[in-house]
């Protein structure tokens, strides 16, 4: 026989619990986390339950009391609000809850007609209760609790007289806030990583520091650091929160990629000119590895100077990591056990037929894992010193999921604040596992999720995952480059740009999307003609702007909403509400720290005006089905009173998305919101 001798009373389906508490759930600082369980006993005494909520130097808060949700009569839930970062753990405790028995006892008896002789014994059982709930009570209740258990004594009172001091409104608060515990019945203790918020929310932007140089002669030069942080105020006027950079070490000089092309769509192995500058990803030469800054750009020193220039303007950078080698990476003239070796002698590169990526030599972390683990975590440790907290990790879905778990919480143990984002686009189960183990954020498939049924799927999964699993929705990628994008025309840029702003707590955008970039290096692909992957990239960013042929102003005004709607920051909120045409998607938000929600309609067609009427899950809301409230458009301005049932009309190519701000009629409270 198995299983817990000591579980007087039933707790089962605890959550936010990971793989059966093998990894640590997820949260970040001000958060308010659910935490639910199913509580249940033998026969019809209450039962009642508490979340026992324990900081990182092993502190217990106060006893959150659970209360009842759903339909499910048995399942209960709280929530907690964790104040800084670390490992945080819980446990629910289930207990019988003799004063809520007595009193459900007293008051059914009492409605069958039975008097006072009958209820002697309950009368004294009360008093009994009252009796330990007094002893405990300070001072400024005692002398009423005393009251009413005398009261109950008190066999010269009728009989409602000698209970209702007990069961005064004000009386039963008090008692629920001190009940008396007994048959106290623990769960196991389960773990809550707490990170800082920007693993939950934020606003990235993706750009080459090396396009950023001047153009003479009609020809680019190659951009510094110094010459990039010229562009960190556009970033930050446009309100993105994290600067993302591909490597920004020395490239590898054998094997370099020329510019892409038709014919050799991922660059050109062959026919490599001396202005040529090779893919960031193909790290290392003779200039130095990943512990390096490519020439090019400028020194270590210019770098932080960077960093330092991007937290002025209220943003941080995130750093690509890629653990791979050019084929003049120091790496492989002092380790080439650190890399697979073929029959005839030659060093593996990467394939991804039919594509060859012979600037780039793969790791093979079974060959020296204790010199590898080691190696890797001293890089990481060097770019935190030089400022990084973010680290952007290429491909993490190609690695030993034991050597991240292991690298991610050897970082964590002295920086919590240091965020890994996984970028793997993969199966589910190897994405799901990445998140589990420990990174803070997950790219998605948000970019080939286009129709409403597949929008609608995805983001529950999402949602119900958010104690684990947080997004980061990217509207393109330097390697992807949608068809929707491609065929779209503006509109969809509009329309992708509002999908992910609003349905993700984190979203990205690669540059070149404002500027509307869509012409793909051939048709069925997703690369950019002319990647700049292979390429100086320089763009007229002014120029654009001031001819309106910019998304920037778009991007702004989704980032300005973003930052004054809490409700827009989180993730487990997430609501969709059907509506009765095909490419209308229908979606809510809510805070369940203030009044904020947030309710959002798009156009998924770039071509055509869809019509379509709405049906609200108003109770979602916290409003009665009847009831009307005002919304008021945060992209145009305009104001309308809704309702269940609501009307609505979008012209892609005037505005393609309602974001509406909900005036509630009255002060609400929201449903517990645990993921769809």
């Amino acid at each position: 026989m198995t299983g817990r001798a000591d579980l007087r009373l039933g707790i089962s389906d605890v959550a936010p619990v990971v793989s059966c508490g093998s990894f640590s759930a997820r949260a970040v600082v001000g958060e308010h986390l659910p935490i639910t369980a199913t509580v249940f006993r033998e026969g019809h005494d209450a039962v009642a339950a508490d979340v026992v909520w324990t900081d990182p130097d092993g502190k217990p808060g106060p006893l959150n009391r659970m209360s009842r949700f759903g339909e499910e009569p048995d399942r209960w839930i709280t929530t907690v609000v964790p104040d800084r970062e670390g490992r945080w753990t819980f446990r629910v405790e289930a207990w019988s809850d003799p004063l809520e028995t007595w009193k459900h006892a007293v008051e059914v008896k009492v409605e069958a007609g039975q008097g006072p002789d009958e209820l002697a014994n309950d009368l004294e059982e009360g008093a009994r209760l009252l009796d330990r709930v007094a002893a405990e009570a300070g001072d400024d209740w005692r002398g009423r609790v005393e009251a009413a258990a005398a009261a109950l004594r008190d066999t010269s009172q009728e009989l409602t007289v000698r209970i209702a001091p007990a069961l005064a409104a004000g009386l039963q608060r008090y008692l629920h806030e001190h009940p008396v515990r007994e048959l106290v019945t623990p769960s196991p203790d389960y773990e809550v990583w707490v990170d800082r918020p920007r693993a939950l929310y934020g606003s990235w932007y993706e750009f080459f520091p090396r396009s950023e140089g001047a153009v003479v002669g009609g020809a680019p030069t190659h951009g510094t650091f110094q010459t990039a942080a010229d562009r960190l105020p556009a970033i930050a006027d446009m309100g993105f929160d994290v600067v993302y950079l591909p490597p920004i070490h020395p490239i590898g000089k054998v094997n370099r990629k020329g510019p892409n092309s038709p014919q050799f769509p991922g660059g050109n192995p062959s026919d490599v000119g001396p202005d040529d500058v090779g893919s960031p990803w193909a790290i290392g030469s003779d200039e130095g590895g990943h512990d390096a800054v490519h020439p090019q750009l400028g020194t270590l020193e210019d770098f932080e100077a960077f960093v330092a220039r991007t937290r002025e303007l209220g943003m941080e950078v995130a750093l690509d990591l890629a653990l791979q080698a050019a084929p003049d990476h120091p790496w492989v003239e002092a380790h080439p056990e650190w890399f697979t070796t073929k029959p005839d002698g030659t060093i593996a590169y990467a394939e991804n037929p039919p594509k060859k990526y012979q600037d780039i030599y793969p790791v093979n972390f079974d060959n020296d894992p204790e010199g590898i683990y080691a190696e890797v975590l001293r890089v990481v440790r060097h770019w935190m010193a030089a400022g990084v907290r973010i680290f952007r990790v290429d491909n993490p879905h190609t690695k030993p999921l034991n050597f991240w778990h292991w690298l991610i919480w050897e970082v964590k143990r002295t920086d919590p604040d240091v965020l890994f984002l996984a970028e793997a686009f993969t199966r589910p189960a190897m994405m799901h596992q990445l998140a589990r183990i420990g990174f803070t954020q997950s790219y998605t498939y948000f970019t080939w999720r286009t129709e409403r049924g597949e929008l609608e799927e995805y983001g529950r999964e999402l949602a119900s995952n958010a104690h684990y699993m947080r997004p980061n929705f990217f509207v393109n990628t330097p390697d992807i480059l949608h068809e929707s994008l491609q065929f779209g025309g503006p509109p969809m840029f509009k329309i992708r740009a509002v999908l992910a702003a609003m349905m993700s707590p984190t979203w990205g955008v690669y540059s070149g999307f404002e500027l509307f970039e869509h012409v793909a290096v051939k048709p069925g692909s997703e690369e950019y003609y002319d990647s700049e992957k292979y390429r100086l990239r320089p763009r007229d960013w002014a120029g654009a702007e001031a001819s309106g042929r910019s998304l920037a102003p778009y991007l702004r005004r989704l980032n300005e909403i973003r930052r004054a709607h809490p409700a827009l920051q989180q993730l487990r909120t997430l609501r969709f509400h059907p509506v009765d045409n095909p490419n209308l998607l229908c979606f809510t938000k809510t805070d369940p720290g203030s009044d904020d929600a947030v309710l959002v309609v798009v156009n998924l067609s770039s071509r055509d005006r869809q019509i379509g009427t709405t049906s609200l899950d108003l109770p979602s809301l916290g409003l009665d089905w009847h009831e009307r409230f005002a919304v008021t458009d945060e992209i145009t301005g305009d104001r309308y009173d809704w309702g269940q049932f609501n009307y609505v009309e979008l012209d892609p190519f005037r505005e393609p998305a309602h974001v509406f701000a909900i005036s509630f009629p009255r002060p609400v409270q929201f449903p517990p919101s645990v993921g769809e």
